[in-house]
């Protein structure tokens, strides 16, 4: 009776238990099958971005960050290689502001890597922000949006990683909208002076609707505008061009030195004071109007996006574009 009662026991244990462990186990095989996703997650490299439009902090991949930023740095109807020029000059400029890439944190906002202020850090719209300013763009509006963002997508995912390098670091990426046919020496606007932002020809810019732009300003406004930044300006009452004199030009032909009244001020004073498009400007007078002409659009230092994507269009790819813009530099597979 004890030999019975132990057989039904097993055969229970067989029945019953055995069947258990065996879909438990299954169970945690597939959760481990499940588990490389989550891990390869969390092994990209996120950056922590100050929304300046709204105030919020995202949490974004490398990647994802800089397709919006390639969506409002560039023109999507730009060439795609110049666009990929873009994603990695972008990736760039991301990279060194991280720690982990030998960055450090920014004195205006030391809490976040990033901002969206394109006059501090670099432009970024959202996917769905984009898609909607495509939309209403009377240009682009009959293309298919979803497309033109697969163009944004294709411009960094196939350059994934890539960055450049000069001397074994990372380099600091400046770019502009269009030089105007020749880029700046970097201390020649800023104080720095780099070997890798030389000025450069940038002969394909042909197509850039910044070639030469006229800016107007009255007498009296820009007098007044002149003597609220330097309230001890001195000029003359007579015709005002007569206080301007243009001293010295740096050699790439922007304005390095102006004489206004009794001040002597810097090129780059006077395109930041008036809203120039440039420092590279003439200046004439019109009846009661002040009136100059510039050419380029930007600091002018570094990339020119619309000498890049004239250069695209010319059959040069992003590699060449880079090299061009950056001297000395090297492309590298930083992630």
């Amino acid at each position: 009776m004890r030999k019975i009662s132990l057989m039904i026991l097993a055969l229970f244990l067989i029945v019953m238990v055995i069947p258990f462990f065996i879909i438990s186990s299954c169970e945690a095989i597939n959760q481990r099958d499940d588990e490389p996703d989550v891990i390869e997650e969390k092994d990209q490299v996120f950056v922590t971005v100050l929304n300046t439009e709204d105030n919020t902090t995202m949490e974004l991949t490398i990647d994802e960050y800089i397709k919006g930023v390639v969506a409002a740095e560039m023109p999507v109807n730009f060439e795609l290689e110049a666009l990929k020029a873009q994603a990695v000059a972008a990736r760039t400029y991301t990279l060194n502001r991280l720690d982990e890439f030998g960055g450090k944190p920014d004195d205006a906002h030391p809490q976040y890597e990033l901002c969206t202020d394109h006059r501090h850090c670099q432009a970024w719209i959202s996917k769905d922000d984009r898609l909607v300013a495509w939309s209403k763009n009377t240009e682009l509006s009959a293309l298919n949006s979803i497309e033109l963002w697969s163009k944004i997508e294709a411009a960094v995912d196939s350059t994934k990683g890539e960055s450049l390098i000069y001397n074994g670091e990372l380099i600091d990426p400046l770019f502009h909208s269009s030089s105007g046919g020749v880029t700046e020496n970097s201390e020649d606007y800023f104080s720095a002076s780099l070997p890798y932002l030389r000025s450069v020809p940038s002969e394909y810019e042909t197509n850039s609707p910044y070639i030469s732009t006229n800016f107007d300003m009255s007498e009296d406004d820009f007098e007044k505008t002149l003597k609220n930044k330097y309230p001890d300006m001195v000029l003359k009452k007579n015709k005002m061009i007569d206080n301007l004199e243009i001293i010295r030009r740096t050699k790439s032909g922007r304005v390095d030195e102006i004489r206004v009244g009794n001040k002597t001020l810097t090129g780059r004073e006077i395109r930041e004071l008036l809203s120039l498009r440039s420092n590279n400007f003439t200046i004439k007078q019109d009846g009661n109007n002040i009136v100059f002409t510039v050419n380029g659009n930007g600091h002018g230092v570094g990339l020119s996006q619309y000498g890049a994507n004239g250069m695209a269009e010319a059959g040069f790819d992003y590699v060449n574009i880079l090299k061009h813009y950056y001297t000395g530099v090297e492309l590298k597979k930083v992630y």
